[in-house]
């Protein structure tokens, strides 16, 4: 597919979607003003909306966004089943979960940190001081499905234990950071904004993140209706352009992200720059068969720990339509 700038909208833009997507019989609506289009956007934690105005990147939006938040990835994918949203991001791992339950939704975009933003932590002064130690021990994978299950699921695999050697006690990002809080779990897997407060109010120890582990890849996925209007397919291509530009002023504005994320967080700024790096780290990979292999490795490991079963072929779930720059 000829690829061109996300920025030229208008008339140009939907005429090229259309052509190269759809053929002349829709090119007439897909020629609207793209003010008319509604983008539904499904925000975990409100983190993406809050980043994108901090950054001064939601000031020219030449389309309308309608944002919803949700307090995990598990509940993002249920709306975009529901089709309450059109767009989502969330980790990989919940991705080819939602999938494998039947979400008609297609990844269009990812960015990747390499493993960074998620950990297994334990409570200051705990008795863990090593993953083997976790044996025995309640750990919260957060939701089932989620980034952090997948991450306690390597972590254990590298200790040399398996699920049936700890207690998994799958909860509620509240509900885990309420549990951790009163020391009814040993060890809670989490992310994002649930680390960034818990490592700061708790002083919580991180026992391992998940380089080596987790791929890092942040998904953003749109649902099948919603990629059937060339004109939304041209509002997502700008909407993941800016999520793009997100983290490249991230990278280039360190002290102004720290500002914002501390704010967003409430947390002291020592505390979100020694979270920094898995922020900065974030880069936009390519849509490809690479990709596809990936997800396909996490549908693997996820049929082998028994969280779902059947068959699926990733490859068929990765939309490589989208225009880029």
């Amino acid at each position: 597919m000829t690829t061109f700038s996300r920025r030229a909208f208008g008339l140009a833009v939907g005429g090229l979607v259309a052509a190269s997507m759809f053929g002349a019989a829709t090119r007439a609506s897909a020629t609207e003003d793209l003010s008319k289009v509604v983008l539904r956007v499904g925000d975990q934690t409100g983190a993406t909306r809050a980043k994108l105005e901090a950054a001064g990147l939601l000031k020219d939006v030449p389309y309308q966004i309608q944002w919803s938040v949700y307090p995990a990835a598990v509940n993002l994918h249920e709306a975009l089943k529901a089709d309450a949203a059109d767009i989502g991001s969330a980790a990989d791992s919940p991705t080819v979960s939602a999938i494998a339950g039947g979400s008609k939704i297609k990844v269009v975009a990812n960015f990747s940190n390499g493993g960074l933003g998620s950990s297994l932590i334990v409570p200051a002064g705990s008795s863990i001081k090593s993953i083997g130690d976790l044996k025995g021990k309640t750990i919260s994978p957060t939701t089932r499905g989620s980034v952090a299950h997948y991450l306690v699921l390597g972590v254990l695999k590298k200790a040399g234990l398996t699920p049936s050697d700890v207690k998994l006690a799958f909860l509620t990002p509240t509900d885990a950071s309420a549990a951790f809080q009163a020391g009814s779990i040993d060890a809670w897997g989490t992310w994002g904004v649930y680390l960034a407060r818990t490592v700061g109010s708790l002083k919580a120890t991180e026992l391992i993140d998940g380089v080596g582990i987790n791929t890092g890849n942040g998904i953003l996925s749109a649902t099948d209706s919603a990629l059937a209007d060339p004109r939304k397919v041209a509002a997502i291509a700008d909407f993941a352009d800016r999520v793009e530009r997100g983290y490249q002023w991230s990278r280039e504005n360190k002290n102004a992200y720290i500002d914002f994320y501390a704010k967003f967080t409430k947390q002291d700024k020592d505390t979100v720059e020694s979270l920094y790096p898995s922020e900065a780290a974030y880069q936009r990979t390519p849509v490809d068969d690479a990709l596809a292999a990936s997800l396909q490795n996490v549908f693997e490991t996820w049929k082998e720990a028994g969280v779902l079963t059947g068959s699926l072929n990733l490859s068929e779930y990765v939309y490589r339509g989208l225009p880029t720059d």
